[in-house]
């Protein structure tokens, strides 16, 4: 089987793994705080990597699944980062959700190592990448494309090539606007039917039965039915991050983004209420918490 490297071994990093080792892989992994790869490697039977070069010296497909633009470019870049240590047909796929300038702007100096890079993006949670659901939007060539596949197809029930190198990332965005959308109503909506007098899981049940009843309805279930007992799978200050970034890229695109902009002073009242590790879906909370506290508005 083919020798893949993961770096960043976050949530959605360890879940990867977790889906890699099972389908036969061996892994080796990097991780900027050494502990949690480490703790990961010893639970699973993988190798750790004193930096990302090392792991692109090793492995024939790279997998970076990182926090945010800045930690992509430390990870890439420098005399530790994967393209010093990439060799020709190394293959380096970023699958973090960053702007679509960030990969671009890696391409030529991996291009020049005879290494491929793509921008392939996920759609789905920690539960969905441990058993291979996710969806992957893939930016780059049809041929680097092909040779990602076997550390790709473990972790993918769809993958989708979405065009050249960026608009995998750019997709992604798309995506996750919607998402946004979404959760600021499922929040919403089941506060109103609470507030009104009716039972927190009947009117979630109607939710999810409803035509809004999306694969994200479905899966967010406990988190919305008992928010504090629930692991964060997706912070509030990550979702701040990514709806930055759709901010960012929608001005670069000449785009007015109404609904987004609404969502991201949201998303950011509630870390301020809550704490920015509680996992995005506690918006609910922090409306509840307004309304116990007799605030209107959000």
């Amino acid at each position: 089987m083919t020798l893949v490297g993961v770096v960043g071994t976050g949530r959605m990093g360890s879940a990867m793994t977790k889906a890699l080792r099972e389908a036969g892989h061996e892994v080796t992994l990097f991780n900027r705080t050494p502990q949690r790869a480490t703790a990961l490697a010893n639970l699973l039977g993988c190798e750790v990597c004193a930096s990302p070069a090392e792991v692109a010296a090793k492995a024939a497909i790279v997998l970076t699944m990182l926090a945010d633009d800045a930690a992509v470019l430390e990870s890439w870049r420098g005399p530790r980062g994967l393209i010093a240590g990439a060799r020709p047909g190394t293959v380096l796929v970023d699958l973090s959700t960053v702007t679509p300038n960030t990969i671009r702007d890696l391409e030529a100096d991996t291009r020049a190592k005879g290494a491929g890079i793509l921008d392939s993006p996920v759609s789905g949670s920690v539960t969905l990448a441990e058993s291979g659901q996710l969806t992957l939007m893939v930016g780059g060539t049809a041929e680097d494309l092909d040779k990602a596949r076997p550390a790709l197809e473990p972790l993918a029930k769809t993958i989708v090539h979405v065009g050249p190198l960026g608009t995998g990332a750019a997709m992604k965005l798309a995506v996750n606007t919607v998402i946004f959308g979404l959760n600021g109503a499922v929040a919403e909506g089941l506060t109103l039917a609470e507030a009104a007098g009716v039972d927190r899981q009947m009117a979630y049940d109607v939710i999810a039965a409803s035509a809004v009843g999306a694969p994200y309805v479905q899966y967010k279930r406990a988190a919305f039915l008992d928010p504090e007992g629930t692991p964060t799978a997706f912070s509030l200050d990550l979702a701040a991050k990514d709806l930055g970034l759709i901010e960012n890229l929608a001005e670069r695109v000449g785009l007015g983004m109404p609904q987004s902009t609404v969502n991201l002073e949201v998303i950011r009242r509630a870390s301020a209420d809550l704490g920015g590790e509680s996992d995005f879906s506690r918006v609910a909370d922090h409306l509840r918490r307004k309304t116990h506290a007799g605030v209107g508005g959000a």
